[in-house]
């Protein structure tokens, strides 16, 4: 039976990985920024920043109600590093993929084809939210895991 914290936890990972997919596609969008794909890249940045908003809406509402839970489990088992290392991570280098999220719309805005500067910028954002997003994508599966190993018989400390 699937559960509402399943549900959320796939939808979190699920709106997180189509974001960074997303910002994949304005990055290669603005390597060869012209008037013909101006409305793709901004396409491409309004989901990216909608990707990631409702991740981080999903990821907060388990992280409230259902991770406190997990997070005994993983502290007891043998993997206390998936919160002490990862989780703490996760916590932290999302901010930083969710504002460049945010911030890249409105990048998107200028004319990347005739602003240089406003073009690195997009390439700049957007790669650092492909690699932040993906690092965090990897920090989630070591958790998980944490709290799969700690559920097995015989692994506890």
């Amino acid at each position: 039976m699937i559960q509402t914290i399943d549900i959320l936890l796939l939808a979190h990972a699920a709106f997180g990985v189509t974001g960074c997919l997303a910002a994949f596609w304005a990055f290669i969008e603005a390597l060869n920024a012209q008037p013909g794909n101006a409305s793709r890249i901004k396409t491409a940045a309004w989901i990216t920043a909608f990707c990631m908003a409702a991740s981080w809406i999903c990821g907060g509402y388990w992280y409230v109600h259902f991770y406190p839970a997990e997070k005994a489990l993983i502290l007891k088992g043998p993997w206390p590093l998936a919160h002490n290392f990862f989780m703490e991570t996760k916590e932290h280098l999302f901010f930083a993929t969710a504002i460049l999220a945010f911030l890249l719309p409105l990048i998107t805005r200028e004319k990347l084809y005739a602003n240089a500067a406003a073009r690195k910028l997009v390439l700049s954002a957007s790669a650092l939210i492909v690699i932040t997003g993906m690092a965090v994508e990897g920090a989630g599966a070591v958790i998980d895991h944490g709290v799969k190993v700690a559920l097995l018989p015989n692994h506890s400390k």
